[in-house]
């Protein structure tokens, strides 16, 4: 009975916050990411790929799969629903390699205190997901569905390319946008931010912490993912691309658009901060109400 009593659980009202919330502080932050300019040199492209410490922060603190659904989604509705336009097929291999990684990096940490593995899984859940993209697109070279070749007449360069944008991704944004604020965020907020919220903090070596440890099951089912990923990508650049739409609202009103995906994004967000808080006082005064019932 005791061991039963320190599994990690959430009810279903709660998992949907975290599912809400996610999606739109990250689709809020990707968004942010739209207004920053990128350096080219060449075909190489420098530039902020995204703020991943957000949706790896809410991994790490509350459950990881909801989180890492939810930020996917985000980036879908806020980065491409709300400008007018969707990428069809193409969509789904972003979703996918995406939710995964974070979902992997959020089960690796079984102590978010612990900041060596903190440091580990958000450095593990970046290198998962440009590594699954970079492979995707120079997969989709070397079978011929996308025509690449920065060293004309040499088609393998793209694997230079993205390697070198493999590189850039990990390195700068990995680093300054994923692991230096996780490692500050995690440890900081952990039993803090959770009761706030009316939500139990992630105790250490429960039974929902001892199932993260990344078993064959998981890789198995990374695999799968991957091919999935892959193969929606590889039929979006044909005309099998399922879905796809842009109704030229972002071309029509430029950066104005952004800033309504942002604004939208960030209500959303205070909504369910708002929420989640009222849901913590009401259950409070009725532990107060109750408890304060005379004895028969």
């Amino acid at each position: 009975m005791v061991r039963n009593s320190r599994v990690y659980t959430l009810t279903s009202s709660q998992k949907m916050m975290i599912f809400v919330l996610s999606m739109s502080l990250y689709g809020l932050s990707n968004m942010f990411t739209e207004l920053i300019p990128s350096l080219k040199l060449g075909p190489i492209e420098l530039s902020v790929e995204y703020f991943a410490f957000i949706p790896l922060t809410l991994c790490m603190l509350f459950h990881p799969f909801y989180a890492a659904v939810g930020a996917a989604l985000g980036e879908i509705i806020f980065g491409e629903l709300m400008l007018g336009q969707f990428g069809g097929l193409g969509e789904l291999e972003k979703f996918l390699t995406f939710s995964f990684a974070m979902y992997v990096a959020g089960r690796i940490v079984k102590d978010p205190k612990n900041r060596a593995q903190v440091g580990i899984a958000a450095m593990t859940g970046v290198i998962i997901h440009q590594l699954c993209s970079s492979l995707v697109d120079i997969g989709k070279v070397w079978i011929g569905v996308e025509e690449f070749e920065a060293v004309p007449g040499l088609a393998q360069s793209v694997v230079l390319v993205e390697g070198v944008g493999f590189l850039n991704d990990v390195l700068f944004s990995g680093i300054l946008f994923a692991l230096l604020p996780t490692l500050y965020l995690v440890p900081r907020l952990y039993g803090k931010i959770e009761p706030l919220l009316g939500i139990k903090p992630r105790q250490k070596l429960t039974k929902y912490e001892a199932a993260g440890i990344i078993s064959p099951k998981l890789i198995i089912i990374g695999i799968v993912l991957a091919i999935v990923a892959f193969g929606a990508e590889s039929l979006s650049e044909t005309d099998w691309n399922i879905g796809e739409w842009d109704s030229g609202f972002a071309d029509r009103y430029g950066v104005s658009a952004i800033w309504i995906s942002i604004a939208v994004a960030a209500v959303v967000a205070i909504a369910v901060l708002l929420l989640m808080r009222s849901k913590r006082n009401r259950s409070i005064n009725k532990e107060n109400t109750s408890g304060s019932l005379p004895h028969a």
